[in-house]
């Protein structure tokens, strides 16, 4: 199963720096996709990071390829939450290229299925 992580890097998450946060956020969707043995996908051969930061970005290079994703990971929902709401049809036309959207926030993950 493969799996493509979203990172915001301008949200600052328990009072670290934003540096901090973008670290934390890495840090907790690689581990989640160790623990649930999934392959990072790679869409864009010139993608620098095993990560977006952009979800125009991602819905854009996900478009081109038109390949279904299994799962979207989110380290919550309050890191997606300004493009959610200044985007939702975006949002949920990101969504729809991928069979699962994971919000990782602690041990108990929420699941938001498409």
């Amino acid at each position: 199963m493969y799996a493509i992580m979203l990172v915001n890097e301008n949200l600052s998450l328990q009072g670290l720096s934003k540096a901090e946060s973008k670290q934390l956020q890495i840090n907790c969707l690689t581990n989640y996709m160790k623990i649930q043995h999934l392959k990072e996908k790679t869409l864009n051969p010139y993608q620098l990071n095993p990560y977006y930061t952009i979800p125009h970005a991602l819905f854009y290079d996900i478009k081109e390829t038109r390949q279904p994703v299994d799962y979207l990971l989110v380290h919550s929902y309050e890191a997606m939450q300004s493009f959610i709401n200044m985007y939702p049809a975006r949002w949920i036309l990101l969504k729809s290229f991928f069979r699962h959207t994971v919000y990782i926030e602690d041990d108990s993950c929420i699941a938001d299925l498409p």
